[in-house]
């Protein structure tokens, strides 16, 4: 079974500034199984934020099916099964520690206040982040934010992950070591990852397959198979040319050398 399934996933904006209405997505259909590491790929407003939005429960208002572990996903109601968000921003209550954020979550995902600690320590150990825990999110780095994000959705134990960019806004170095740091969770735990991003190196780099979308309206362009073992290299020649090719197929030039 599918951990996520969408089926004719359509979405309208409506608006004073689109009052005949912007097609975001037009009848979207893929499916993720469970524990695959995908990437949604494509032009910015091609859809693929309103997607994990929809999954969220953040957006209510679509047309088409969509299911997560085989359960419909229902409108106007709690959900059933526990999602995990990482966005571009670190997304931190700036009133609480690093602790206090990743409690928060906990006590909002239903979470016993007696596996409080050990799920913080565990997951704070696992991002470097121990010795911060007292720390607020104005003292800590732009990389160490987003490590407390990712400890926070992971701390809840969800069945689905969803990041938006979640690296788009760190410096090249950071962004390759939060990479590295997040695949090395993800072997750990296998959750079923869904990862938008703009940046062809770094889908072909984290995922299992890169689902790409078409300019807007965003429609399934093409699904690609990451053929490359695992754990992955920077400097391996495959993974360069692998994206060399998802370039040209996003960008629409020839996957000729011409």
């Amino acid at each position: 079974m599918a951990a996520i399934a969408l089926q004719g996933l359509s979405k309208v904006y409506r608006s004073r500034a689109y009052p005949r209405g912007l097609v975001a997505l037009d009848n979207v259909s893929f499916t993720v199984a469970d524990r695959e590491f995908v990437c949604l790929l494509g032009p910015s407003g091609c859809g693929k934020s309103t997607v994990l939005n929809v999954l969220s429960g953040l957006d209510q208002q679509y047309l088409g099916e969509v299911r997560v572990a085989g359960r419909l996903l229902a409108r106007n109601s709690l959900q059933p099964f526990r999602i995990g968000y990482v966005f571009q921003e670190p997304r931190l209550l700036p009133w609480l520690t690093v602790q206090g954020n990743i409690e928060f979550a906990l006590g909002s995902a239903g979470i016993p206040k007696s596996e409080w600690r050990t799920r913080v320590n565990n997951w704070l150990t696992r991002v470097e982040l121990l010795d911060f825990a007292q720390a607020h999110p104005h003292e800590l780095s732009g990389g160490m934010q987003q490590r407390t994000a990712i400890a926070r959705a992971f701390a809840v134990d969800p069945e689905i992950l969803l990041m938006d960019e979640p690296f788009s806004g760190l410096d090249e170095l950071t962004a390759r070591s939060m990479q590295e740091l997040l695949l090395g969770l993800w072997l750990e735990t296998r959750k079923t990852v869904l990862f938008v991003t703009h940046n062809c190196f770094e889908a072909c780099f984290v995922a299992d397959r890169i689902v790409v979308l078409s300019p807007r309206p965003g429609r399934i362009a093409q699904v690609i198979n990451v053929e490359l073992p695992r754990p992955r290299d920077y400097e391996n020649p495959r993974l360069f040319e692998h994206s060399v090719t998802i370039t040209r197929l996003v960008t629409g030039r020839p996957t000729s050398g011409n």
